[in-house]
Parts: structure tokens; sequence; C-alpha cells
């Protein structure tokens, strides 16, 4: 019980010192996360701008914090005005745990941040999620969809949009196809068909789902050759297949070539 009165004091001694070590430690961790390119795995780009420009301000805050702690801590007594400003600072705002507590636990998540790789999402999150070849129905559905791409140039999300618009999967047959995604194998799925697939991000990760379309292996290739979470090239024409008694827009590949994992895995 000594122990735990005494690391307690040391906290609230220390509270401020800790308001800032937190700030500062939060304020690099976004920085660093742009400058690695671990950004990509967590927020959509366009909130790109509004992150960098949150980290720098936390730095200037965490570092003019503790260039005024320091400033007080030089001065061998405390005026009035100095023990004013040391209140002040320390009544910022509402503490919801024991003085310090909140910091420490701030400083801790942060610095466990910049150790530990934010991973990507794979295929068991993907299965958890409910994969789709279609937009779900609470996302916002385009009424008219008119894609200039030539079909072997559209991407997986490219493909998924025009069969929103128009799923009828004869329309496709025949043509182009050339799509870059992770092998995915959903329960009950034949021997002859994976999924390629890929998350698709609206703002972060918290809301990322997946789609895909199925590929038909030819009767020379197994599934032992693609391992399920590697990431493929497929490249082949469109073609009709049937699933559970449901017609569904199907690869039938002409290539399929092993590629590394991207820097930026998600679609928009």
């Amino acid at each position: 019980m000594k122990v735990v009165k005494s690391l307690l004091s040391l906290l609230k001694q220390y509270e401020s010192w800790l308001d800032a070590g937190a700030i500062l430690t939060w304020g690099y961790l976004l920085i660093n996360y742009w400058l690695t390119g671990k950004l990509y795995t967590l927020i959509h780009p366009r909130y790109f701008g509004l992150t960098v420009a949150t980290g720098i301000s936390l730095l200037i805050l965490g570092g003019w914090k503790l260039l005024q702690l320091w400033n007080i801590k030089k001065k061998p007594r405390l005026s009035r005005q100095s023990k004013k400003e040391v209140s002040l600072m320390k009544n910022q705002h509402i503490n919801f745990f024991y003085p310090g507590l909140g910091s420490l636990l701030l400083l801790i998540s942060a610095l466990l941040a910049l150790i530990i790789t934010p991973q990507v999402f794979a295929s068991q999150t993907a299965l958890q999620r409910g994969l789709t070849e279609s937009l779900p129905i609470t996302r916002t559905q385009p009424q008219k969809f008119r894609s200039v791409t030539k079909p072997e140039e559209r991407s997986l999300i490219e493909w998924i949009r025009t069969l929103n618009v128009y799923p009828e999967p004869d329309a496709y047959n025949g043509q182009k196809v050339e799509v870059t995604g992770f092998v995915i194998y959903p329960k009950g799925l034949s021997d002859q068909y994976l999924w390629i697939s890929r998350f698709i991000l609206t703002c972060c990760a918290a809301d990322a789902y997946p789609v895909g379309l199925p590929v038909k292996l030819p009767p020379s290739r197994t599934r032992s050759k693609y391992p399920q979470d590697s990431w493929f090239k497929v490249k082949g024409k469109m073609i009709t297949g049937e699933f559970n008694g449901q017609r569904k827009l199907t690869i039938l590949p002409t290539e399929i070539e092993s590629i590394p994992k991207p820097k930026n895995p998600y679609d928009y």
C-alpha cells in the first residue's frame, strides 16, 4: 500500500512533466507514421494533411510547455507570479484519473505505438466483416457510373462500382481484366476457385470493408500455389460463374503473378 501511495505521489509531483512528454510523444508519433508510410494502414489519404498539422501542433504545444516548465524549475524560488503559472498549468483540464495517471497512460500508449507496427487487415478480418462483390447497402449508392477506363485498366474497386450500378454479369463476358489483391478462401468455396480481394477505406481502418471477385482456376492449377493472404496480379477475361445457384461475374485468368504487399494496401 505504501508503494502505491509513493507512486501516486510521484505521479502528482511530475504531472506537468508527464503532460508535456505525452503531448510531444504523440506529436512525434503522428509525424513518424506519416514519414514512414504507416499512416496508409490507418486512415484515408485525404486526412493526411490534417494529421500532419495536428502532429506539428502537438510538437509545438509540447515544446512550449516543456520550455515553460524548465524556466520555472531554473528559478531558485518561486515568485508569486510563478506559483500562479504552476497552478494554472495544473488546472488547465479536468482530471478523470488520479493526477498524472492519465498522462502516463497516454505516454505509454504512444511509446507502444512507436514500437509496434500496425498490421494491415487480411483474410480473417475480411471473412468476419463479410466479403462481397458489391458495395454494401449502407454505403452511398451511385445512381449512375460511367468509367472511361478501358476494362483491362480498371482496378478492383472500379469493377465493383460498375457491377453495383449494372449487376448483370453477362454484360461483361469476354472483357479483359487486370486487377491486384490478396487471396481469400471463403468457407464452402469450391476448390476450383479463389477470391481476389481488397479492403476499401472511406475514412479510417475502423470502417474498412472487403470487396472481391471470384477467380476460376485452370484445371492444371491448385490452391496450394496461391496461399491465403498472399498478393497477386490477376490477368484474364470476364466470364459468368455460378455459386450456390447465383450467377456471378468471375475472372478466368490467363496469368496469376505473385506480387509483394503494396505500400498502400487499401483502395478508396
